[in-house]
């Protein structure tokens, strides 16, 4: 599958953004998806995950309550809303997707088979 990231841009303290991830082919649903970030110097940060049918989702404690997964299936795209941006949320976000992926693995990059080329996202104070 292949992934194409998209919405990021620069943003004030406070505001919000919206980032999407569409994928190719007919498969996206068999496929739980994530969302990480990475900033320079430091790794691939998990951000956000959910599976396969939308039910679960799961979220980073530092961003728990300013972001929201969701996913369409039906356009192949899975999103992701972020809301009290702060500085610190500052970073290159990627999605990533895997056809398995246990609950305890989810935050693990290394879990994922395919990625999205990133979008930045910035911050401003």
């Amino acid at each position: 599958v292949q992934l194409q990231a998209s919405g990021g841009g620069l943003v004030q303290a406070g505001g919000s953004l919206r980032l999407s991830c569409a994928a190719s082919g007919r498969t996206f649903s068999t496929y739980a998806m994530a969302w990480f970030r990475q900033t320079p110097g430091k790794e691939r940060e998990f951000v956000s995950g959910i599976r396969q049918s939308g039910s679960n989702t799961y979220y980073a404690d530092s961003v728990k309550g300013r972001f929201t997964i969701s996913r369409d299936n039906a356009k192949n795209t899975v999103y992701l809303q972020m809301n009290s941006l702060k500085p610190e949320d500052t970073a290159v976000y990627y999605c990533a997707a895997t056809p398995y992926v246990i609950i305890s693995a989810m935050t693990k990059s290394s879990s994922y088979n395919y990625w999205g080329q990133g979008t930045q996202v910035t911050v401003s104070s």
